[in-house]
């Protein structure tokens, strides 16, 4: 521990020191050609009037083989993300917040497609670890604030993360990637590129596979991942014609939620019993007796034999873009997606049918599923055209969504296990609930660019946004209505001035509104009670946001950097609060909070050292607190909220990376800071410690000819120091307060892991 903050520490002073050092130390400018430069670890929004970043695909490929890109953008200003696996690709654990919004306030696209909030129980899109694979993403854009007005989302509030696929490759040749590492980790990825096809008209694409398996870090069983991808691109004239189609097959066993008093007792390398099937009927067996338990479990909810997540996922999009003459563009996405997927728990709290009768061989356990079925399809539009100083631009995206989940029960039987989690569950005994939901989409937006002068732009548009939720009952309590989100006008200003000499200044103002969200275990639908929709219907507003921001860029041939300032007002703040352990499926109590206000610093910048060495570094300060308390409907108060920090919003993030590059030899270190954070909307209890973790890569690229041609090999150790603490924080949901520390709503970080990966490209 020490031994990392004191390497925050240094890396810190580095990056602070950077412009000074250029000031007193100047290096000699690049090249034309700026061959010889290090490439950027992130390249700062230049001429942007949002805050803005972009990652590429060297700092994606830097990490272990797998690794999600929400984890590899953890380096950027505002950004919290969290797993309980190395790679940052487990869905029930990933947590990603920025400027303390969280994942399910934020928008995401892969080139164009929306994905939804990528909640776990996605009910309007998928995870983008299932939506590509991470070696066919070429670049990450993130608006900490607010993205572009034509971003397909209805509920980024508080950000927006556009996932870019690489192209295929003009020239035909491929790539294998072979990873092995701890926990009998395997990675196969191979990438197979045409080439330009001159008797097609130039046409060119690839095809890749990538297959994962791995045994969790603690537990038994394991988690993976099978995914296949394609891409194409037929030029048409100056314009083109791109098509895609990615194929997920995903299945997670997963790790139990803990709490403070779990870890305590227990330790933090405790988890669900697989495969210990005996100890799992002996704890059913005694809930639903009444007799006492088996040691260890205090309670019933100590573990259960398994939890896991089985998804299936086909996306489709096809991309034309045509540009009329030089000053017309037009770009249109069609696209569908079908997921099938199941979250389960063994739960003891319902026993198999026919327990406890003679010569019955029924468990005191049963399967108990969420189940969804996702079937949406849409088309995004815009047109832009230049006028010289102003560039005006529209369009609209619009999708139809049909979401269909259910709550399943499959039985069980006692002498030995019947089923396999990680496959999907069929022949229920019993269906709790079952809605049918549709949710209808239409944005639209207008926007001009306007160039005063070459320094100085503007820019400035509003969008409109309609959504309808709608619900059937197939089985359960009767649920039936439509609720809608609409705004007509959604204004977003910026402007930027370029200085001479690398220096500029940008600023702006977004309003934005999040659409209700249409499912069974999230949103006001949650409740299951017709009382509670209508009132959401008659009375409630959806959430919205207000950001300012603002700051400078500055950048010259050895160092770049930004700093940001930002102010926003989150109106009509929505707050499921957990009334039970995650397995008995109650519902959460929706309630509106009022306001959050969220204020903050963001620096971040890079040093070019020399042409091998390079120093990055990022450091935000988040100030969240909701300025409300939460109010019962006579009047009294339910939560007293005002003033308390919002959950799972750290103060503190620093984030820190050296990297040297020379002669086939590369390396990276990267450092991160979070700060402490709470589980509870009260602050009373539930607090989390900050903690650093480091991660190190090395590697070595071969340049020769023969074999060794295109031939590489990578290193990456992840919890370089082995630190040990709590990574995610809210799996199993928020609370009111926990002074107990018996919220099971914790999960503990992976120990330091190691992978070997061998690339060769041909």
């Amino acid at each position: 521990m020490k031994s990392a903050l004191l390497l925050s520490a240094a890396l810190g002073a580095l990056l602070f020191a950077a412009p000074v050092m250029a000031a007193e130390n100047p290096a000699p400018e690049p090249a034309p050609d700026a061959a010889a430069e290090v490439e950027a670890v992130v390249v700062i929004g230049q001429g942007q009037s949002r805050q803005v970043q972009v990652l590429n695909e060297e700092s994606i490929a830097t990490q272990a083989a797998g690794t999600s890109p929400l984890k590899a953008i953890d380096k950027l200003p505002g950004v919290s993300f969290q797993s309980a696996d190395p790679f940052g690709a487990y869905e029930w654990s990933t947590s990603l917040s920025i400027r303390g919004f969280n994942q399910n306030q934020l928008g995401f696209t892969r080139d164009g497609v929306p994905l939804g909030d990528m909640s776990y129980g996605n009910h309007n899109g998928l995870h983008i670890s299932r939506a590509i694979a991470s070696e066919n993403i070429g670049k990450v854009e993130l608006a900490q604030g607010a993205g572009s007005l034509g971003t397909a989302s209805t509920s980024n509030l508080g950000g927006t993360l556009q996932f870019y696929s690489r192209d295929p490759s003009e020239a035909m040749g491929g790539q294998v990637n072979l990873t092995g590492g701890s926990q009998n980790m395997h990675r196969v990825f191979a990438r197979f590129e045409t080439g330009a096809l001159e008797q097609l008209g130039g046409l060119r694409a690839f095809v890749s596979v990538a297959d994962q398996k791995t045994d969790k870090w603690k537990g038994g069983s394991e988690q993976k991942q099978r995914q296949y991808d394609a891409k194409a691109v037929l030029p048409l004239g100056e314009g083109s014609v791109t098509g895609f189609y990615t194929r997920s097959e995903r299945r997670e066993q997963d790790y139990q939620d803990m709490s403070f008093e779990m870890i305590k007792r227990l330790g933090r390398d405790w988890d669900n019993l697989i495969p210990n099937w005996n100890l799992a009927i002996a704890a059913a067996r005694a809930y639903q007796t009444g007799t006492a338990l088996p040691a260890p479990f205090a309670t019933v909810d100590d573990a259960y034999y398994a939890g896991a997540g089985v998804r299936d996922d086909d996306l489709y999009g096809a991309i034309l873009a045509l540009p009329f003459g030089d000053r017309v563009d037009f770009k249109a996405t069609a696209y569908q997606h079908k997921n099938k997927g199941q979250g389960l728990w063994y739960t003891p709290y319902l026993a198999s049918p026919g327990f406890g009768t003679a010569g019955s061989n029924a468990a005191p356990l049963s399967i108990r599923t969420t189940e969804y079925d996702i079937d949406r399809g849409g088309l995004t539009a815009s047109l832009s055209v230049d006028l010289g100083a102003h560039k005006l631009s529209g369009g609209f995206w619009t999708e139809t969504n049909h979401f269909n989940q259910a709550r399943r029960f499959y039985a069980e039987t006692v002498s030995r296990p019947s089923r396999d989690p990680l496959d999907f569950q069929q022949n229920p005994f019993a269906t709790q609930w079952q809605y049918r939901f549709k949710t209808e989409t239409l944005t639209g937006y207008i926007e001009d660019n306007w160039a005063i002068t070459d320094a100085f732009k503007v820019n400035f548009g509003f969008k409109a946004m309609k959504v309808e939720n709608s619900v059937e009952t197939v089985v359960g309590n009767p649920l039936a209505g439509t609720i809608k989100s609409e705004e007509t006008f959604l204004p977003q200003v910026g402007a930027v001035y370029a200085f001479d000499g690398g220096l500029e200044v940008f600023g702006g103002y977004t309003e934005n509104m999040a659409a209700y969200v249409s499912a069974a275990t999230a949103g006001p639908f949650a409740s299951q009670s017709q009382t509670v929709v209508n009132y959401v219907a008659k009375t409630l507003e959806p959430e919205s946001s207000k950001t300012w921001e603002g700051g400078v860029r500055y950048r010259n041939g050895r160092f770049q950097g930004v700093a940001a300032l930002y102010d926003v007002t989150f109106e009509n703040r929505l707050l499921s609060a957990s009334t039970a352990s995650p397995i008995l499926g109650l519902p959460a109590v929706l309630s509106n909070v009022g306001s959050v206000k969220t204020q903050g610093v963001e620096l971040a910048g890079e040093f070019r050292l020399t042409d091998a060495w390079s120093v990055y570094g990022s450091y935000t300060y988040n100030s969240s607190e909701y300025e409300d308390d939460v109010m019962n409907g006579d009047g009294t108060i339910a939560a007293r909220t005002a003033g308390k920090t919002v959950v799972n919003t750290p103060k503190n993030l620093f984030k820190g990376e050296v990297k040297f590059e020379q002669g086939g030899f590369f390396a990276r270190l990267g450092v991160s800071y979070t700060g402490e954070r709470y589980y509870t909307y009260e602050n009373v209890g539930g607090e989390v410690d900050g903690y650093t973790v480091a991660d190190l890569t090395l590697g070595y690229r071969f340049d020769g000819e023969g074999w060794s041609k295109g031939l590489e090999i990578q290193a990456n150790i992840t919890n370089l120091t082995d630190e040990d603490y709590i990574s995610t924080v809210g799996s199993g949901g928020f609370v009111n307060r926990d002074t107990a520390g018996t919220t099971m709503t914790l999960l503990p970080a992976p120990p330091r892991q190691g992978f070997v990966t061998i690339k060769k490209a041909f």
